[in-house]
This record gives C-alpha cells, structure tokens and sequence, in this order.
C-alpha cells in the first residue's frame, strides 16, 4: 500500500489518491470481489472501510443446524424401521405421513428418505412417495459372499500381527453382541454387530475399507421380502456366539480357526 510519500506494500493495494478499491480490489489471496469475484466472496459491511481485526465470522444460523440433527434423527430411525420390518418390503410410504408419526415436517423425512434410496433401501414412488425395497436370498448371499471377500483377509492379516491386547481391547464389543441377542432386538442386535465388525476392521488403518464394509454390513442386514420381519432370538444369539469365538481364535492367532468361523460367520447370515 502507498502511503501519503507513495510507498506501495506487498499486497499492491493503493491508498490515497491513487487507490485501488471497490470492486477491483486484489487481497493477498488474489481473490476478487465485486463482479468479478473467484472463490468464496468476502463478507459485505455497512461501510467501504476494511473490518475491525476483533470481528469474527458469524456463527452459522441455527435453524440450518437443527434442520441437519432432525435429518440425521429421522434417518437413524427409519435405518431401525428398516432392520425391524415395520417399514415392510414392498409397501409404500408417504414422507408427509411418516412426518406425522414423528412428528415432524415431511422435508426431512423426504431428505431421509432420498438417502435411503442412494443406498437402495426404498425405490422412489411418483406422487406417491417411497417403496421398501423386496429383496431376495440371492441378494443376501451376494452381499454376504462381498463381505467374506473384504473382511477375511484383513482379519487374517491382523491374527498375526497383533497383540493379545488389542484383541481383549474389542471384547466389550463382543460382550455387546451378545446382551443385544439375548433382549431379541433385531435393531438393538444390528447397531451392536456393525459396531463389532467396525472395530476390528479399524484396526487395519483404512478408513475407506471401514466406510464401505460398513455400508455392506448395513444392506446386509434389511429383512427379505416374504420372509418374518425378524431373526429368532436363537439366530441372534448364535451369531454374537460366533464374534467371541472369533475374538479367541483371533487373540490366540490361530489362522485356521480364525479362517473357519469367518466362513461359518458370513454364510450363515
């Protein structure tokens, strides 16, 4: 910047009579405003003089906040609905009517909604709303075969490099699995399982393995079309039985344990 002897400083900016300002003005950053702006424009203020160095950016309006929290909300409700069966295959469901079961408006819900569908839980219905997507044992034995492929060899890798340590660290988890059976919550049991398996795989040190088995896990577990909306209390059990053998075979690194229960594990989802 000159001064009043004309000195110019390193961000090219003239004062005075010479000044270069309004919306042809150049920061540091190379960053427009005006017309001709690139990139995030600067805040305006009531006067052409530059803010005070005190003033902070303004805190996000909190409508925004709520509205994303009641999304989320309405999402990890209908994700239970889903893996409960009250929100049965192949029946359609309005995102005003589901609002007024939670109480809320319908825009969330349809946000919800739409989320669902990129996962391909729900198929969009014109005027109508959302359909529960029928799903087949075929399906379920795809979904459970991709898991096998992703999730064993990480597990098998891990079973002889880690300490027995890391491995007792996951059995709260495990333990977790098995209250979740025992109550016969199928919702209850799903949220306990994907926890399980999140766990295990975090400890390879990929989060986009964690994301996306986590995604399969998740598909894996919607009801099938035509079948009860919900395992055996027995079936559960059974299965969070498994994750504390493995978790023994795995802090024992016993490979060809470790290789049997994963096999036993996904084919007998």
């Amino acid at each position: 910047m000159r001064d009043g002897s004309g000195v110019r400083d390193g961000s090219g900016v003239r004062d005075g009579s010479g000044a270069r300002g309004g919306s042809g003005a150049r920061g540091g950053s190379g960053v427009r405003d005006g017309s001709g702006s690139r990139g995030v424009p600067a805040p305006r203020t009531s006067s052409a003089a530059p803010s005070s160095p005190s003033a902070s950016p303004s805190v996000p309006p909190r409508p925004a906040i709520q509205r994303a929290s009641v999304r989320g909300q309405i999402l990890d409700a209908l994700r239970a609905a889903l893996v409960a069966g009250e929100l049965a295959p192949g029946e359609v469901y309005s995102a005003p009517a589901l609002g007024e079961s939670f109480g809320v408006s319908a825009t969330p819900v349809r946000e919800a909604m739409q989320q669902l569908a990129t996962e391909g839980a729900v198929e969009v219905v014109p005027n109508r709303g959302f359909r529960v997507v029928e799903r087949g044992a075929r399906e379920l034995a795809e979904l459970a075969e991709i898991r096998g492929l992703i999730e064993a060899p990480v597990m098998l890798r891990l079973a002889r490099t880690l300490s027995v340590d890391d491995w007792e660290d996951l059995r709260p988890l495990a333990e977790e699995t098995a209250r979740a059976a025992a109550v016969g919550c199928r919702a209850t049991y799903a949220e306990a399982d994907r926890a399980f398996h999140r766990a295990i795989l975090a400890l390879a040190g990929n989060e986009q393995l964690v994301r996306i088995a986590d995604d399969l896990h998740r598909r894996a577990q919607w009801p099938l079309g035509g079948s009860p909306t919900a395992r055996a209390r027995l079936e559960l059990m059974a299965d969070a039985a498994q994750h504390l053998a493995l978790l023994d075979a795995l802090s024992a690194q016993d490979l060809s344990a470790v290789e049997a229960l994963l096999r036993e594990h996904f084919v007998s989802m």
